[in-house]
């Protein structure tokens, strides 16, 4: 059976041209968890709208589950996200934990964290334990980053990446990575990955001396905030057909929601963050972390729940929260 958006969802097209094709999960190798929505920022492509004031925040018991579902599950990494996720208080202890479980933690960073009252140990701490940053930069234009993220983002965020690049981040240790992520200003999608990172290899470096590991590519979905201001300008539907028309099924292969088990601030279940953020939840009984030690789950098989969103993964080289899908020569 394939799920679609409910018709009384706000976040939901009006047109209905396309249907996702049906999806099913493949070995689960990730958890990526939302420890919750407080953010320093307030962007305006942000589709948890995350910002200085959300009070929503993970609580120490069911922080206390991360652990025990990664060791159960044997899973390779831990992707810590929000909000900004360092300014839970039990960040660094879930680090550590995770770390010596042998899993990867992923740190998704919005650079200006690094630079907050309070947080002037925190790239150190992230070097120490081998961290990987997944660090968002849009353009390496400042007018353009300061457009999308707020009024001197861009040299904060210089300030943070040179942080890094001192303590060895994106450069000749391979254990120290340091990747950036681009998002488009508006509604179109984003341009090929590989072309695209070797421009802003050349003007980081030039411009600024910033080093960095990979480049990722992600396109806007049309949700939340986003989805507001396409509704404000007169674009949601033209986007979604934009999505909709660029849909390569080759992408399906290897969508994150395959690998993926996305977790919010309250411990519950769904196939991805867009879903966690239109309340699209996990089918089947298991619906929390705790649920996950109560049964032994087989994922390879389970279906994914998905809706008109989901173009937006599929489309043209595809996207996610490792970047693009395939390389541009690829895409056919």
């Amino acid at each position: 059976m394939i799920s679609v958006l409910p018709s009384n969802d706000t976040s939901a097209t009006a047109f209905r041209s396309e249907v996702f094709p049906e999806l099913h999960r493949d070995n689960l190798r990730t958890l990526q968890v939302n420890l919750g929505y407080r953010c320093n920022q307030s962007c305006a492509h942000c589709h948890v709208n995350a910002g200085p004031t959300r009070l929503e925040m993970m609580d120490p018991q069911t922080m206390a589950l991360i652990p025990k579902v990664l060791d159960q599950y044997q899973l390779e990494c831990l992707d810590l996200t929000g909000g900004a996720p360092e300014l839970h208080p039990g960040f660094k202890d879930l680090v550590i934990q995770a770390s010596c479980l042998g899993v990867e933690v992923i740190d998704r960073c919005n650079l200006t964290i690094l630079t907050e009252p309070g947080q002037e140990n925190l790239a150190a701490f992230l070097a120490k334990h081998r961290v990987t940053v997944v660090a968002s930069l849009p353009c390496y234009e400042a007018e353009n980053v300061d457009q999308q993220r707020g009024k001197g983002v861009f040299e904060r965020s210089l300030i943070g990446l040179r942080q890094l690049n001192q303590l060895g981040y994106g450069k000749n240790d391979e254990q120290l990575i340091l990747n950036l992520i681009f998002n488009p200003q508006g509604p179109q999608l984003p341009p090929p990955q590989a072309q695209l990172e070797e421009a802003y290899r050349k003007e980081l470096k030039q411009r600024y001396g910033i080093e960095f590991t990979r480049l990722f590519t992600i396109a806007n979905m049309p949700i939340q905030r986003f989805a507001t201001q396409l509704t404000m300008s007169g674009q949601r539907e033209s986007y979604q057909q934009l999505l909709e028309g660029a849909h390569n099924p080759d992408n399906l292969k290897t969508v994150m929601c395959r690998s993926l088990i996305s977790v919010n601030w309250q411990g519950q279940l769904f196939d991805c963050d867009f879903n966690q953020q239109l309340s699209l939840h996990l089918k089947g009984p298991v619906q929390h972390l705790r649920d996950l030690l109560d049964v032994e789950i087989q994922w390879p098989g389970q279906p994914i729940t998905v809706g008109p969103h989901c173009f937006g993964c599929t489309a043209g080289n595809g996207s996610s929260c490792g970047g693009a899908l395939q390389s541009e020569g690829e895409v056919g």
